[in-house]
């Protein structure tokens, strides 16, 4: 069945996927989800026609083949970067970039190595400013001072750049946060946009058109949360990245964000712009192009989902996970329908409505998908994919996205289970067995 055929579900059907399941885990790793656990307290009479119901199993890698692969190329980079490797490092960015690695899951392998190399200074700085008020003898500078050494002894080199350049805009971030504007102190306000300045200043030297580098494409267009610009400036940083990497799903989805109207767009440069990405890689995304597009911004603007081409959203997804068959993606879609979408009705009857629609497709993404679980994409999904979320504990963070898509999983296959089937999840999807 199309997505955009499906019927539209009261939201205490979204609400029944918070059931809480009984869960249990295998000896070998396996997530296994029953119903509700009886309450052993009370005596139950033994009847005749009472059946065993079923369990749910479902293979939970710790870690996923994305994680590993994250962590690998995060982990190189830092190894380079403490060894002041430079030269190495860069040649191996460079290569990745040319050759546009990414991930099973479509990250950009240059993206990692440089996330890696910034990381200690990066971290420091949040562990210092966690709080907000920073200690006056804590060194802030310390670490980005080094990094800017580095710069001055390789002044014409982009990739060392875009590094010190995402530095700081990282820590502009980490000095600001996500609050509102009026709710973060003038200090701060000064650290970010002093930041985003000297980022700006170290990427104005090179043009990511002349060095055909979509890595460095994305760090001009991370300088728009900072620097701002009008609405026609936001799009053609964002199609000099498109037309360098149209297959990093990233592009799109940042495109997106930065065309709401709270940020540098309008409601029509949306909807046009995410229409245009759609016809100009049809080759490569299909419809998915516009699903791309549209994902984050629905999730965090109202009036962007009223306003959204449901069923050309429905296809575009569809589209997505016929080209993009891995299960990162997979859980992705599934995760965003189920728990971000599907989240409490906003109040609005147009908004909610769409968000049910696509809240539904989660049950044919699941069953015709689904073959693994990956708790930490499903945790990020139910705090609406939130750069800003500084997670404090890793472990618990995973486990209440392992518990979010239980309940959905629970929820999904209640009648099989109730049925006494067991439902288990095989390479080729979910599949029922009989006691």
């Amino acid at each position: 069945m199309a997505f955009a055929e499906r019927l539209r579900v009261p939201w205490s059907h979204i609400r029944n996927l918070l059931a809480t399941p009984h869960l249990t885990m295998a000896p070998d790793g396996v997530l296994q989800v029953g119903q509700n656990a009886p309450d052993e307290t009370k005596c139950h009479a033994p009847t005749r026609s009472a059946k065993p119901l079923g369990h749910l199993s479902i293979p939970c890698p710790n870690p996923t083949a994305e994680e590993r692969a994250r962590d690998t190329h995060q982990a190189r980079g830092l190894k380079l970067a403490r060894l002041d490797e430079w030269s190495r490092l860069t040649a191996e960015i460079n290569q990745a970039d040319a050759a546009r690695d990414k991930t099973l899951g479509g990250t950009p392998v240059a993206e990692l190595l440089a996330f890696g190399a910034r990381a200690d200074v990066v971290s420091a700085a949040e562990h210092a400013l966690i709080s907000g008020r920073p200690d006056p003898e804590a060194p802030l500078l310390a670490g980005i001072e080094a990094l800017e050494r580095v710069l001055a002894d390789h002044p014409c080199n982009p990739v060392i750049a875009t590094i010190v350049a995402h530095t700081h805009m990282d820590l502009g971030w980490a000095w600001r946060g996500t609050g509102w504007d009026v709710e973060v102190p003038v200090r701060n306000r000064e650290a970010f946009a002093a930041h985003f300045d000297r980022a700006a200043d170290i990427l104005l030297e090179f043009d990511p058109k002349e060095h055909a580098s979509p890595f460095l494409a994305a760090a001009h267009c991370a300088l728009i949360t900072g620097q701002g610009g009008a609405t026609a400036r936001v799009v053609s940083h964002y199609e000099t990245w498109i037309q360098l990497d149209p297959k990093n799903p990233r592009a799109f989805r940042a495109m997106g964000t930065h065309l709401l109207p709270r940020w540098r767009g309008t409601y029509a440069s949306l909807e046009m712009e995410a229409r245009r990405a759609a016809g100009n890689t049809a080759d490569l995304w299909g419809t998915g192009a516009y699903a791309w597009v549209m994902f984050d911004a629905i999730a965090q603007d109202s009036k962007a989902c009223a306003r959204l081409d449901l069923d050309f959203f429905l296809d575009g997804l569809k589209d997505i996970l016929n080209r993009s068959p891995d299960q990162y993606t997979t859980n992705l879609i599934a995760a965003y329908c189920a728990s971000t979408m599907g989240a409490s009705p906003t109040g609005d009857d147009e908004t909610d409505y769409v968000r049910l629609q696509i809240a539904a497709a989660a049950d044919e993404v699941t069953r015709e998908h689904l073959t693994e679980l990956h708790p930490m994409v499903w945790a990020h999904a139910a705090r609406g994919f939130d750069n800003g979320l500084r997670v404090r504990c890793a472990d618990r963070f995973a486990a209440s996205g392992r518990a979010d898509a239980l309940r959905y999983l629970n929820q999904l296959f209640r009648r099989e289970l109730a049925a006494g089937n067991n439902v288990v999840f095989t390479m080729d999807g979910p599949e029922l067995q009989s006691f």
